[in-house]
């Protein structure tokens, strides 16, 4: 269980200037609709989901022809309700409805590059590339693939598809050319996108055989576009159909907007893949840019005046969801590197260079920080930001107070869970409420969330399996090459019929905030108890000693038994006192059920291609079974270390 003290409060300016405290005025004034508090709004949004979403929309200016269908058809079916069946509109159109001098891009990277295009610069751009797709007869319905670092360059292809009416879908360059082969060949691109390469952590590395590999195993691709990026003039000898990104379109195209229906494609992303090939979870316009209005100007109050960052990749699902806040005119920060190169201290320097306001990164970046020597409180001035954005897996209890003592004292805790499978998320922050340590702070407005306990009924202060019971517009238009929707309605609806089922084992709290306890496939069940993962995370978090940590069920003597893979700090050993004061650690945060059988140092974990630890490809090869899919991870090497261990044995 989460800490209940309150650990930070928004000011009263800060909440009067919000913008969910306008939206909240505007429904007084327009619909009559008076709410007093955050908890009230929620309320309202999930009994009146067709008032709420039409508000929305109104208040972001969204950029559509509405038609005159409904709001929301099939209203009570999950999967097949859909949100505005008769509207029409360009994404595109919604992200560069800005053409002024003001900053819409600001790039930097770990060799010390900067480059910034102003939102008229990023317009003209777009329409460049934008004018090279249509003169190669990309159009609606077509699939647009790119290898690209978080640089403009991939914000301006991406921006260009959309405004095609095409489908986009990116990868990052580090996947190995099977990992890529495994995604793109599922879904035929037209066109490839590319960088010749790109650094890290003071490396160079060379993708112009990945590129080639793909354009001779996938017929599909017409045309290729090849950033030089890690040189100043890519070599694209060998490579058919190849043309260098900068020299694409004529200096004076128009751009032209290809509108297109509210559901129709914008994106297809990738599961993980551990368990068989990845899955391609195909995103709708509409939805995806309507949702994600939604968490930038009420839930993250982004403003024209902001500066955003998140330390993401083009694999991971948060680099659409950043690309977004440009529709609310907010100036995106990317970086492209090392987030510990040349130091702990690199992008905290940046945000300080560069005045973020909101910073995006990674749970496990933040534990780590606390583990390092750097204390951005002592070394860099962050005036500028009010808000830590924190995903992709639990954020401890722990590390709330770190970031308050060693971070910034005065910071909004934002931490944020959803995922792939909905490109947004289910619980996340609010700028009118408290922040508690280990919570999120609320529920996404106009989502119906739950948890269900094992006999599928709904509580509150348990925990079970989070779910959403009515539908919302970032629910995916469908799987691709899923004609009749059966791998679809498999994922998500196959446990509780007409229910959303995601997978993460959740508790709301007495604040209606959400704490995400592990996996649901990852659920630890020694004596048939359900035990999240994240508890015994949380439990270890800043303990000496320790730098990282992996738990799984092993089945043993007719039940199941925790074993706690541990990653020793340097000079650390892990003896038999060391072990007592682990299982005590967890003992005292936790239960006595929560404690260890058996407690392994390993040197590295296996991590998935967006960087995770695999819990489920270390359970298999715990309980000697076959990893189903090798090319999902970064590191398969990593999993020996976890293979006929003899204290497994008995």
């Amino acid at each position: 269980m989460a800490d209940s003290t309150r650990i930070w409060h928004p000011s009263p300016e800060r909440m009067a200037g919000a913008n969910l405290t306008r939206f909240m005025q505007c429904l007084a004034r327009r619909r009559g609709v008076r709410v007093s508090d955050y908890a009230a709004l929620h309320a309202w949004s999930v009994a009146q989901p067709e008032a709420f979403w039409s508000e929305l929309a109104r208040f972001a200016d969204v950029r559509a022809d509405w038609g005159t269908g409904p709001v929301l058809s099939d209203a009570k079916a999950m999967p097949g309700a859909k949100f505005f069946p008769g509207a029409k509109l360009n994404f595109a159109q919604n992200l560069l409805r800005y053409r002024d001098e003001q900053p819409a891009l600001i790039f930097r990277n770990e060799r010390g590059q900067r480059r910034q295009l102003s939102f008229r610069e990023l317009h003209d751009a777009v329409a460049r590339v934008a004018t090279w797709l249509e003169v190669h007869g990309v159009g609606p319905g077509d699939r647009i693939a790119a290898v690209l670092p978080d640089i403009p360059e991939a914000c301006i292809a991406m921006l260009a598809t959309a405004a095609r009416g095409a489908i986009w879908s990116s990868c990052s360059p580090d996947f190995a050319p099977s990992a890529l082969l495994e995604r793109f060949g599922q879904i035929g691109p037209k066109v490839l996108f590319c960088t010749d390469g790109y650094t890290y952590a003071g490396k160079a590395f060379d993708c112009l055989p990945a590129a080639a590999s793909l354009i001779r195993n996938i017929p599909g691709i017409e045309h290729v576009a090849v950033v030089s990026y890690l040189h100043p003039r890519a070599q694209l000898t060998g490579m058919d159909r190849a043309e260098h990104f900068e020299e694409l379109g004529g200096s004076h195209a128009e751009l032209r907007f290809e509108c297109v229906n509210f559901n129709d494609p914008l994106y297809i992303l990738y599961s993980s893949g551990t368990t068989g090939a990845p899955k391609c979870i195909v995103h709708g316009v509409g939805g995806t840019l309507l949702q994600h209005q939604k968490e930038h100007l009420l839930h993250t109050d982004l403003k024209r005046s902001d500066r955003l960052f998140y330390y993401t990749t083009c694999s991971w699902m948060m680099w659409n969801w950043q690309m977004s806040a440009l529709a609310g005119g907010t100036a995106l920060v990317l970086y492209d590197g090392s987030p510990f190169y040349p130091d702990p201290g690199a992008l905290w320097r940046l945000a300080e260079e560069e005045g973020v306001t909101v910073f995006g990164t990674s749970a496990r970046y933040l534990v780590s920080m606390e583990k390092s020597e750097f204390k951005p409180t002592e070394r860099v001035d962050l005036t500028a930001l009010r808000t830590i954005l924190s995903t992709g897996s639990p954020l401890p209890a722990a590390t709330f107070a770190h970031i308050y003592r060693d971070i910034k004292e005065d910071v909004q805790i934002s931490s944020i869970s959803g995922g792939t499978d909905i490109v947004s998320c289910f619980g996340l922050g609010c700028p009118l409420l408290p922040v508690h340590p280990g919570e999120l702070q609320c529920l996404g407005l106009g989502m119906r969330v739950e948890v269900f306990d094992e006999s599928g009924t709904s509580v509150k202060g348990e925990p079970g399996e989070l779910v959403c019971t009515a539908p919302f517009p970032a629910m995916p238009v469908g799987f691709w090459n899923d004609p009749d929707g059966c791998k679809y309605r498999a994922a998500y609806f196959e446990r509780y019929p007409n229910v959303w089922h995601h997978g993460d084992h959740a508790l709301i709290t007495k604040h209606d905030g959400l704490v995400i306890l592990g996996r649901s496939d990852a659920m630890l069940k020694p004596g048939g108890v359900r035990i999240g993962t994240g508890e015994l995370y949380s439990a270890l978090v800043g303990m000496p000693g320790i730098l990282e940590t992996l738990a799984v069920g092993q089945r043993f003597k007719d039940d199941v038994r925790i074993v706690l893979f541990v990653i020793l700090a340097p000079g650390a050993t892990l003896d038999e006192d060391f072990k007592h004061r682990i299982r005590e650690r967890i003992r005292s945060a936790t239960t006595p059920r929560h404690v260890p059988a058996r407690i392994i140092a390993v040197p590295d974990l296996p991590r998935t291609l967006s960087g995770k630890a695999s819990e489920l490809a270390v359970r298999a090869v715990v309980e000697g079974e076959t990893v189903r899919n090798l090319a999902a991870l970064a590191n398969p090497e990593a999993l020996e270390h976890f293979r006929n261990l003899p204290e497994l044995q008995i």
